[in-house]
């Protein structure tokens, strides 16, 4: 008889903090939104209670999952490749207007899939006018597309990323948004350099499936600036791996850059400490291969 693996992302709840986690998207219909919500969960529902065993990335979205099925959960992160995901000193990043940035140059990271608020987009690019004048010599790089990846789209004929240009433009000079760069989606080899370069690298994300690219940052030693939301709070913690702050306040995400980018020696130990944790936690090779393909043997020997 054929056995049941089943990869468990997400459960979707319908309540706080999955809905209605950011006050400035209220739920404009509860009860249709209770539905859309559980609407989510029907595959999952279907299959669940045939499975034979479930595999999760982390603790946090296991936890999403109904008491009576987290029994056949294991929690086995996708791994990065730690080999490749290093620091590098000498790394390189080319703009598109043929600037040339290094690790001696003071540049601060953002990435998101999508530009969007369900990754915090709203809230750093408020803090961006402020960043922008603390940090005068600072170079911002801004990677994502101008679509949606996880939560509702942007009003009709808009994107998010236009909306928030347009809500700080007129707060920013000319001089100052030079140093501004929206990069979209770039290759990866691009995207390891910028984040080798990185001083600073700002994540922030809504209660929900944690980016790849904090694993990844992790690993190249990269000095973090999160949100304390859970998904965040299992992988990183505040004063050791990472510097932590509030979702929602936009001035507590400033002083934390400013403290991260003023102090070499807190970036250095940051940074080290996250790569060790990302490679004794997260080496896809050496640690979660390993245990996927452990897995896998348990779930045949069933």
């Amino acid at each position: 008889m054929a056995k049941l693996g089943l990869y468990t992302e997400l459960y979707h709840h319908a309540d706080y903090p999955h809905l209605g986690f950011d006050p400035e998207f209220p739920v404009k219909d509860a009860e249709a939104d209770v539905l859309r919500i559980r609407m989510k969960n029907i595959n999952m529902m279907m299959h669940l209670p045939l499975c034979d065993a479930a595999i999760s990335p982390t603790k946090y979205q296991a936890r999403t999952f109904p008491e009576e099925w987290r029994k056949l959960i294991t929690v086995t992160h996708d791994g990065v490749d730690t080999d490749s995901l290093k620091p590098n000193a000498q790394a390189v990043f080319q703009l598109e207007n043929g600037t040339t940035l290094t690790r001696d140059d003071e540049v601060v990271t953002f990435v998101n899939r999508n530009l969007e608020p369900y990754r915090g987009y709203h809230v750093f690019m408020r803090a961006l006018p402020e960043l922008l004048r603390t940090r005068p010599n600072a170079q911002f790089l801004i990677t994502g597309g101008d679509g949606t990846s996880y939560g509702a789209k942007a009003p009709a004929g808009k994107t998010w990323k236009q909306i928030y240009i347009d809500e700080v433009r007129d707060q920013i000079s000319d001089e100052d948004w030079a140093r501004v760069h929206f990069l979209g989606r770039i290759p990866y080899d691009q995207f390891i350099a910028m984040l080798q370069v990185s001083r600073a690298h700002i994540y922030l994300t809504y209660p929900f499936v944690l980016s790849w690219s904090v694993i990844e940052t992790m690993s190249v030693q990269g000095a973090i600036i999160a949100s304390d939301t859970a998904p965040v709070a299992e992988v990183l913690t505040h004063g050791e791996t990472a510097r932590l702050f509030d979702f929602f306040d936009g001035n507590a995400l400033v002083r934390e850059v400013n403290a991260v980018l003023d102090d070499p020696q807190m970036r250095e130990a940051l940074g080290k400490a996250a790569r060790a944790k990302a490679v004794a936690e997260y080496d896809l090779r050496r640690v979660c291969l390993p245990r996927q393909m452990a897995w896998v043997k348990r779930l045949a020997e069933r």
